[in-house]
């Protein structure tokens, strides 16, 4: 940053330049006891690794006025049942989750029809019952697991144009 004009300086200032550290340190490596090798584990009960996935909470939360939630259920079971399948999408395609992952979970679980197939409203009332309280992860793994590759992979108007016919197809049911 430049000096002010009324700040006093030498005649002369001694011209200054880079130099470099007495000593180089060593190229890191990972070779702590934590480090990953590799791509992250798949497996049970270890989700699906992506970044940003925080952001994906504040997007759901963006849904609340727009579910269409029948007698009984909650937003907060929808939206967390309807995250661990956005999330999931997020990290097929190595990525932050966006508005189009959720709005396909949305979707294809029925949350943003105010007219929701009734087999599909009674198999998602299964699912979805408590699953908002914080011990619930299983139930949540489970129901991003039900959900085949297959509906992940489409865009939301694929989706949306699929969905009341083919709701058995899209969520794995």
């Amino acid at each position: 940053m430049a000096a002010p004009q009324f700040t006093p300086t030498p005649v002369v200032d001694t011209a200054r330049a880079y130099g470099s550290p007495d000593v180089v340190p060593h190229a890191w490596s990972p070779d702590r006891p934590g480090d990953i090798v590799g791509f992250q584990p798949s497996g049970d009960r270890l989700g699906y690794q992506g970044p940003d996935q925080g952001f994906a909470i504040k997007i759901a939360n963006g849904f609340k006025d727009r579910l269409q939630l029948q007698p009984g259920e909650h937003a907060a079971d929808a939206i967390k049942g309807c995250l661990g399948v956005g999330l999931r999408r997020a990290s097929m395609f190595s990525r932050a989750p966006v508005v189009h992952d959720l709005t396909i979970a949305f979707t294809i679980w029925g949350f943003l029809d105010p007219n929701p197939p009734a087999e599909l409203v009674a198999a998602r009332g299964e699912l979805f019952t408590g699953v908002g309280h914080g011990s619930h992860y299983s139930e949540a793994r489970a129901i991003a697991d039900v959900v085949p590759e297959a509906t992940l992979r489409q865009n939301p108007q694929q989706v949306a144009q699929a969905y009341p016919a083919r709701w058995r197809e899209l969520t794995g049911l």
